[in-house]
């Protein structure tokens, strides 16, 4: 037996990127659902059809005790009308609204803003890091949110309310009309009144609701990136300028705020003064028609019934409708963020990256982030399978970037990035990725476990093989002393957001121990060692020598004593190769990188030399 809430896949995957448009998008997110929907939208239809219904049946018990009176009432001939009346009341009615709820409650609410969400966020994790380096972490998640909670209101609210309502409005024209064809015709002039005031005020509402969406993920966004970056914020004693940043945000999601709930307050007034209207005409009516013998006793209740319901509902429906447009005003400002295409897509036919012997060839790049300057320029070096490369250079000379490039988080404006001549724009950039391991300077920590932040490296290895790199890592010691708030010991210990409570020191060597148990054949070192002291450095050169043993690596380094042993070691200046060659025959030929030795202190490269 299916079960309701297995009639939404809330996992499903979207085969294509989000359209541009509004109505087209909202389809993407909902795509696969509406099967579901279709059938809640019945049952919300067939619920709202009870409205008139029930007005029917009053009138027509109200005639009935009206014809028969007191003694009569409860003979034989009514019989059929009370066991119908009661039937209707305590199965019919409940048994329709019961399954309306129920297709709300268990099939749209938990699985279409999970499907929504899902799918976002699978959009999201594919774009470049161009995408994610131009606005903040807090907002782009505060948008995946928002959209996903306000695609779902529409989606509720359309069939609780819209499907509903018409119908309901549907069954009170056809009992209007039933009584006289009069009453019918000023409920149907009515109802034009009131969708029009709907369809001036609509559009409004949505542009006013997406404003304010937009204002409150600048707070958040703003909110979130000054808590990540809190240390900072009490190290340079800067609240006071945080707090008016904030307040800022603050009194921009207030005034945008306040021009929604001006607007809303006039549309609701306006729509309530709709609705006592209602009852005057339709009530009005049939007594006049009574007056003249055209109408029953009945035909007044039933009218009154009615008229009633539907001015009660009309506040309910225009407060939902205001719902629903500003949930489509949020809807849309969450496409303009999340719906944006900035990415790097695989090559139609791209094939797996196959690594037999690890050479790397940059085959004269050029690369300038778009603009003028920057980046690198005619970089031609050919890697040999199993080199070691340190590269060196003041910042801004383009290492980074060359990184960059060989992980294709960019793609080269110029030339071409080749491993084992296979060129990696040909290749799917998760094959690429799992062939290179990268331990950076700024090392990223996931709030989660010490082991899982290990088992990144290779979430299918033993416990043994995890313990091990982390022993090769010089970080197991260390590892077994954490806990967490929460009093979780050693390797189950939480390390905070971004691995916020290690020093930079355990940071990096729990990422030496990522990338030792990754085992891939190219490895990065991105200063991976400019976190550790002298001692600690020493203590893991021995284990650092042993992982890049038979692999290809490039290691950055502004401390030069760490990459002096390396085969070879390439220099750059304004994105340029100056200089290439073993550590000893740089420094005999007296040119920038010599000047850059007897230039440090410490062993850390003077980079004031880039202004000279």
């Amino acid at each position: 037996m299916l079960k309701p809430e297995k009639l939404i896949d809330p996992f499903q995957i979207a085969r294509t990127a989000p359209p541009d448009t509004l109505l087209k998008f909202m389809i993407w997110l909902l795509r696969g659902a509406f099967p579901a929907l279709t059938l809640a939208a019945c049952l919300a239809a067939l619920a709202g059809g009870m409205e008139a219904g029930t007005a029917w049946i009053l009138g027509r018990v109200v005639d009935g005790a009206d014809a028969a009176g007191p003694e009569g009432f409860f003979s034989m001939e009514n019989i059929v009308l009370l066991a119908g009346s009661v039937g209707f009341f305590l199965i019919a009615r409940p048994l329709f609204f019961g399954a309306s709820t129920m297709a709300n409650a268990m099939i749209i609410q938990p699985n279409v803003f999970t499907l929504v969400l899902s799918r976002l966020h699978r959009w999201t994790m594919g774009q470049s890091v161009t995408y994610f380096d131009n606005d903040f972490a807090g907002r782009i998640s505060q948008k995946q949110m928002q959209t996903a909670r306000a695609m779902t209101d529409v989606a509720f609210e359309c069939i609780n309310v819209v499907a509903f309502a018409l119908a309901s409005v549907g069954g009170a024209v056809a009992l209007m009309l039933s009584i006289n064809a009069w009453l019918g015709v000023g409920f149907a002039i009515w109802l034009v009144g009131y969708l029009g005031l709907i369809a001036w005020f609509m559009p409004r509402i949505r542009q006013r609701a997406g404003l304010r969406a937009a204002a409150r993920a600048m707070v958040s966004g703003q909110i979130v990136d000054t808590i990540t970056n809190i240390k900072t914020v009490k190290l340079f004693a800067h609240a006071d300028h945080e707090d008016k940043a904030a307040l800022e945000a603050l009194s921009g999601f207030r005034e945008a705020a306040l021009s929604f709930g001006r607007l809303s307050s006039v549309f609701r007034t306006i729509l309530t003064l709709m609705g006592g209207v209602l009852p005057v005409i339709l009530v009005g009516g049939a007594l006049a028609f009574w007056a003249n013998g055209t109408a029953s006793v009945g035909d007044i209740v039933a009218a009154g019934a009615i008229s009633v319901r539907m001015a009660q509902m009309t506040g309910w429906v225009s407060f939902s409708l205001m719902g629903i447009y500003g949930s489509i005003g949020e809807v849309e400002d969450g496409m303009e963020t999340l719906g944006r295409a900035v990415r790097l897509y695989d090559r139609d036919g791209a094939t797996a990256l196959q690594v037999p012997a690890g050479r790397v060839h940059f085959d004269h790049v050029n690369f300038a982030y778009g603009q003028e300057k920057g980046g690198v320029k005619q970089v031609d070096l050919d890697i040999a399978p199993g080199e070691k490369i340190g590269i060196v250079g003041a910042s801004g000379a383009g290492k980074s970037t060359l990184v960059s490039l060989l992980l294709r988080l960019y793609d080269p404006e110029g030339g071409k990035v080749v491993i084992d001549g296979q060129d990696i724009s040909a290749v799917t950039q998760d094959s690429l990725r799992q062939k290179i391991a990268l331990v950076t300077q700024d090392t990223a920590m996931f709030n989660r476990s010490a082991r899982e932040n290990i088992l990144y490296g290779r979430p299918d290895a033993s416990e043994e093989q995890m313990i091990e790199a982390a022993r090769k890592a010089e970080a197991d010691h260390f590892i077994r002393d954490l806990i967490d708030f929460g009093g979780r010991k050693g390797y189950e210990a939480r390390l905070g957001e971004r691995g916020v409570k290690l020093s930079g020191g355990q940071r990096q060597r729990i990422a030496l121990a990522r990338a030792i148990l990754k085992d891939a054949p190219i490895l990065v070192l991105d200063e991976a060692t400019s976190a550790l002291d002298s001692e600690v450095e020493a203590q893991i050169q021995t284990a650092l020598e042993r992982v890049m043993e038979g692999k290809t690596v490039l290691a950055i380094a502004h401390r030069l004593s760490t990459i002096a042993h390396m085969d070879r070691i390439v220099v750059l200046e304004g994105g340029e190769i100056v200089e290439i060659g073993s550590h000893s025959d740089l420094l005999e030929q007296q040119g920038v990188y010599a000047r850059y030795w007897s230039r440090q202190s410490g062993g850390f490269l003077d980079t004031r030399d880039a202004a000279e």
